[in-house]
């Protein structure tokens, strides 16, 4: 069975489980997706879990602009098959929170080379990226203590651009900047829509650099990500819990670090 031939089948058991009004509400919160079924997160990973790994397959439906089966990828790719050569691939498709939360879920802490694609991705990678980067670390067993560092600049980087973004900007869709594949902000480089010749569902690869607008709403899901990093480096025992309360405290009030610092305040508290 070919890729269009698995994609099909894999589609319809998705069609029987779509749901309008939760894609009609994702909708209102920025969360656009050529189609999008609303089918619910466990359903989902239910119906993609059932599929063989196949790293080919999982990034056949990362090009569809499909919700559905770009989330499901996540599930089916296997992760040997995401080396370092791979990770501008897979960033051009992270292209809002909920992408980035998957991937983080079920794809990214597997890999092979995950610290690479850590310091690559909250070095200088657009929001998405980051925030994904970051909640992946955090399911990593155990956290590397040396993600600290990067995870608090991640923050401050985010949170002192949240504030040169303009009003305007900064409250349309909630503060979240829906953007096309951002391969050419990472690698220069993205999977044209021809990368899928056998779909009618191509997605558009129109490179594109909005997802680096990091608006207030954006900040805080880098904040989010970061404080999930640290709460689980700083939970293994007291001296690491000092050590993240220490570098934590380094960030200034803006809004983003505030949220950390309250954060960090009750998850790392004493009993």
């Amino acid at each position: 069975m070919n890729h269009t031939s698995r994609m099909t089948a894999l589609l319809g058991e998705l069609r029987r489980e779509r749901n309008g009004a939760v894609a009609d509400a994702m909708r209102l919160v920025g969360a656009p997706y050529g189609l999008n079924y609303g089918v619910s997160l466990p359903t989902l990973r239910r119906l993609a879990r059932a599929e063989k790994p196949d790293y080919a397959f999982a990034k056949f439906l990362s090009l569809q602009d499909v919700r559905e089966l770009r989330l499901a990828a996540y599930h089916i790719a296997d992760p040997a098959g995401l080396t370092p050569g791979e990770f501008p691939f897979w960033a051009s498709g992270i292209v809002n929170h909920e992408l980035a939360e998957e991937a983080a879920f079920a794809l990214l802490p597997r890999i092979g080379d995950f610290p690479a694609l850590f310091r690559t991705w909250t070095a200088a990678g657009p929001w998405p990226l980051q925030y994904a980067a970051l909640m992946a670390a955090s399911r990593v067993v155990p956290p590397d203590s040396g993600w600290v560092d990067s995870a608090v600049e991640a923050v401050r980087r985010a949170a002192a651009a949240a504030e040169t973004v303009p009003p305007d900007v900064a409250a349309s869709e909630g503060g979240l900047v829906s953007a096309a594949p951002v391969a050419a902000v990472v690698a220069g480089t993205g999977p044209a829509a021809s990368a899928s010749p056998e779909s009618g569902f191509s997605a558009s690869a129109t490179p594109s650099a909005a997802c680096s607008v990091c608006t207030p709403a954006a900040a805080l899901l880098v904040a989010q990500g970061a404080v999930a990093l640290l709460a689980a480096v700083g939970s293994r025992n007291g001296e690491s819990r000092q050590a993240v309360l220490r570098k934590a405290g380094s960030l200034g009030r803006l809004r983003a670090e505030d949220y950390v610092h309250e954060e960090l305040a009750w998850r790392l508290e004493v009993q």
